[in-house]
């Protein structure tokens, strides 16, 4: 798969920091539009025509070190451990991949990704992510808006949910021998949440193509939810008119809500939401844990969209 139309790293960084990181362009230069980017991994991303997406940087926080962001994960497909789904996960074969797009939608079928990529405008955001488990990272990912690709699907007026669900292959995902989770991995949201500026459709990281571990080659980021929003190696999309089970809220529903919104207010049953601990800072006195913010620090976004309901209920 070869990317194109992506927006320029340095559009949308500090930079600082923009200097300081990314290995696969230590001896490369952006150029112009149509530019390949020097790059260790056979398919290159090219720089296409763009707009600048400054609005999505985080200022003042350290992007989390490549190294931390794809061996420090959560997919229980390979492992329940951290670190074992980087070691495991070669095991997944994210190319050639297919969607299928199912429900109230005028455009269903089968799509192969390099097509649906193919469609897109690609760009890097910089966004939190924080894990339910209280600990978090600065990302940035390569993708495309979710909005982008929900209105090419053309829903109709039904269409109230988008469901995701994850492939289910124990051969590729060899985790799912275990019953840890209803297998395959189901997800959703609203459809207001969906088509939020935010809501983003990943197929790399740090300038590359996804690592498996992060869920390659196709994975949703909702940077105002907890981590297990965040739904990876996508095969299915569905438009629905009912609310859609997810799967921790299927396996514990008064632990993982449906909305899952990032909130110091509401605790986990076993532990505090109200700070987290930023992987690859250390635990030294001169990296304390830092507060947690309400929608993850994103709340211009989207406070809007939960006006009027009891977020302690409908956490």
């Amino acid at each position: 798969m070869k990317f194109k139309n992506i927006i320029k790293e340095n559009e949308v960084t500090d930079q600082s920091l923009y200097k300081s990181r990314r290995n696969f362009i230590k001896s490369a230069s952006i150029l112009t539009a149509s530019t390949i980017i020097g790059s260790t991994t056979a398919n290159a991303f090219e720089i296409g025509k763009h707009e600048s997406t400054n609005k999505y940087t985080i200022k003042n926080e350290a992007i989390t070190a490549k190294k931390y962001a794809s061996s420090y994960n959560n997919f229980y497909e390979f492992a329940t451990s951290k670190d074992a789904p980087a070691e495991l996960a070669h095991t997944l074969k994210p190319e050639p991949w297919q969607v299928e797009i199912t429900g109230h939608c005028k455009n269903t079928g089968v799509l192969d990704l390099d097509d649906i990529v193919k469609k897109q405008t690609l760009e890097e955001r910089i966004y939190r992510f924080r894990c339910v488990e209280a600990w978090s990272m600065v990302i940035p990912w390569l993708g495309f808006r979710l909005s982008d690709l929900i209105k090419q699907l053309e829903p109709t007026s039904k269409a109230k949910y988008i469901y995701f669900e994850t492939l289910k292959d124990t051969e590729q995902m060899p985790g799912q021998y275990r019953r840890t989770i209803p297998w395959p991995y189901r997800e959703g949201l609203r459809m207001d949440e969906a088509m939020n500026e935010l809501s983003f459709m990943a197929v790399g990281m740090y300038g590359e193509k996804l690592p498996n571990q992060n869920g390659a080659p196709l994975r949703l980021v909702v940077p105002w939810k907890y981590g297990f929003k965040n739904i990876k190696s996508i095969v299915k999309i569905s438009f629905l008119e009912k609310q859609p089970v997810n799967s921790w809220n299927q396996i514990a529903d008064d632990e993982y809500g449906f909305y899952a919104n990032v909130n110091p207010e509401v605790d986990h049953p076993r532990w505090s939401q109200a700070s987290e601990r930023r992987i690859g800072a250390g635990f030294s006195l001169f990296n304390p844990r830092i507060d947690t913010l309400k929608f993850n620090g994103y709340g211009d976004y989207v406070a809007d969209m939960y006006k009027g309901m009891d977020l302690r209920k409908y956490f």
